[in-house]
């Protein structure tokens, strides 16, 4: 079960770095001053990216407890 925590550990890990990845490049868009199009298409673009981040550590969220519960 070692492994399963290891590996939802990582999971997580890489979900959490992708969040970040979607503050930073919403905070440079913001910077940027885009006109309204353009902001939008580039948030719509870190809205699907920060889902799957979301996703990614919520999988590794499970596999971690999974693998305590069954360690």
């Amino acid at each position: 079960m070692q492994v399963l925590i290891w590996a939802g550990a990582a999971l997580t890990l890489v979900g959490l770095i992708g969040l970040v990845y979607c503050i930073l490049r919403a905070a440079r868009a913001k910077r940027a001053g885009l006109d309204d199009a353009a902001m939008r298409a580039e948030l719509q673009s870190v809205v699907v990216i920060n889902l799957a981040a979301v996703a990614l550590s919520a999988l590794g969220l499970a596999a971690v407890v999974t693998g305590i519960l069954l360690g």
